[in-house]
């Protein structure tokens, strides 16, 4: 549209009303000029505070940003706080799985030496009567006491020593008339054998060997049979 947008037909012809804001350009200002200066002071005003309120926009931008700032490094401490707590966790249960480990460490040796002790102990308290026995034949009277007598007496006390020592675990090796094995016996000597079946066997037993719990103590020292040809 034209900067016309009426027109009215009267007796004197047509006139042409124009648009408001040209009218309000053109028309007479009624104002005093106290109102008009109050007027221009309302928009200088009004001019001046509308930069302030983007100063003020930008500024809780910053805000908003430093407080997220804040806000992570909060959650990043507590985070750190956490991690050090169970940091101190885990050390103290190491250390107390430690000295848990070191008493019983401690206790396990000790328990085995008193087992090994009160072992030894019943064992010496096994061979006090075989002791007590030669003890007696020691002090017997050669005046009024024949040799047959003591050596009764002597193999008296053999027969219980070595019973005491095989309740014990111990065990003799007699290998006489046996195939030589070199594992359990000591060949001293050797002597020619009457026949082909008794190569390599025992002739003659000079000690016998022990053994205790499965562990050889000491060969049997033995004489063997050889075959000639």
């Amino acid at each position: 549209m034209g900067p016309y947008r009426d027109y009215d037909d009267g007796p004197a012809g047509p006139e042409y009303i124009q648009d408001s804001r040209q009218d309000r350009m053109t028309a007479p200002d009624d104002r005093s000029a106290g109102q008009r200066a109050a007027d221009e002071r309302d928009l200088a005003t009004n001019d001046t505070t509308m930069p302030a309120d983007g100063l003020g926009g930008a500024q809780g931008s910053e805000g908003t940003a430093e407080g997220g700032a804040v806000y992570e490094a909060q959650g990043a401490d507590a985070a750190t706080e956490a991690l050090r707590q169970e940091l101190e966790a885990q050390r103290d249960r190491y250390l107390r799985l430690a000295a848990e480990y070191d008493n019983f460490r401690k206790r396990t040796l000790r328990e085995r030496a008193e087992a090994g002790t009160r072992a030894q102990a019943d064992l010496v308290l096994s061979l006090l009567d075989p002791l007590d026995d030669l003890d007696r034949f020691a002090h017997v009277d050669p005046a009024t006491t024949d040799a047959a007598t003591v050596i009764q007496g002597v193999e008296m006390v053999r027969r219980k020593l070595a019973g005491v020592l095989t309740a014990a675990g111990l065990e003799a090796i007699n290998p006489q008339d046996a195939p030589f094995d070199p594992a359990l016996q000591e060949a001293m000597t050797t002597v020619p054998a009457s026949t082909p079946e008794e190569d390599h066997t025992v002739a003659q037993v000079y000690q016998l060997g022990y053994s205790f719990g499965g562990q050889l103590l000491r060969p049997a020292r033995v004489v063997v049979r050889q075959w000639q040809e």
